[in-house]
């Protein structure tokens, strides 16, 4: 426990340094416009400073967070799900079936719909756009077609990993298909649906997807973790630009377009 508590405190220290020089240029770029271009005293300069020592702590906590929990709770799912000790066994001299994935398949969806519900740049994204449309937009609903997306491009790139397919296949098709959806889906959405893609594949899903693929692509024969286990969060954050895009053709009345 003691060696625990000082690898922590070794951890958080070094996490709080880095963190402190990265927030520091954004903070001397804020600083240095506000008085050399704008030149005008900042206003509320004690809750501006507050404001950013908050969020360095927070940052630093947050980090050291995904260190010891986010990034090894996704590797350990995917080697746990596709452990030969838990997958169907297998008669001999058989080959694994991509169906016997399954429960890889359904953590997958569940994981990325979940998360995406708690991803705070989705949330204050949904909230800005349900002001913005005057109460239009239901924020909860727009937040549960993302999660649908998301969740269903991270299934789609898990089962693309344990199939071995070469991700190009799969970003063609999808770049594709938001290309007709464009086409079709009324104009005051499409932003809103393209930023959704955006702002899902944010602090929470990233390392989780990550971590997911990574663990995947180690645990499966002949699957290369830098060619197979990279690339889910590219696939993933074009499937809420679909999902939305497609909400809105379904829901919107084509005359006002």
């Amino acid at each position: 426990m003691a060696e625990f508590s000082g690898g922590l405190t070794l951890l958080i220290g070094d996490q709080f340094l880095e963190t402190l020089r990265d927030l520091s240029l954004i903070v001397l770029i804020v600083f240095g416009f506000q008085y050399l271009v704008i030149r005008r005293p900042l206003n509320k300069l004690r809750q501006v400073l507050t404001g950013f020592f908050l969020a360095l702590i927070g940052l630093t906590l947050f980090i050291v967070g995904l260190e010891l929990a986010l990034f090894p709770i996704g590797t350990l799912m995917a080697e746990q799900l596709v452990s030969s000790d838990f997958l169907p066994s297998l008669a001999e001299g058989t080959e694994r079936h991509w169906r016997d994935y399954y429960w890889i398949y359904l953590f997958a969806f569940m994981i990325g719909a979940s998360t995406t519900i708690a991803e705070p740049a989705l949330i204050a994204v949904s909230e800005r756009a349900h002001q913005a449309s005057h109460g239009i937009l239901n924020p909860l609903v727009l937040r549960l077609v993302v999660a649908i997306g998301m969740a269903c491009g991270i299934t789609l790139g898990v089962w693309r990993i344990v199939m071995g397919w070469p991700l190009t296949w799969f970003i063609v098709s999808a770049y594709l298909v938001v290309i007709a959806l464009t086409l079709r889906c009324p104009k005051n959405m499409i932003p809103l649906a393209y930023d959704s893609g955006g702002v899902t594949t944010s602090t929470i899903t990233v390392p989780i997807i990550t971590a997911l693929g990574l663990g995947l692509a180690t645990q499966i024969p002949d699957r290369s973790p830098l060619l197979d286990g990279f690339g889910m969060i590219a696939l993933a954050c074009l499937f809420p630009i679909i999902s939305v895009m497609t909400y809105a053709i379904a829901v919107q009345p084509k005359h006002n377009t």
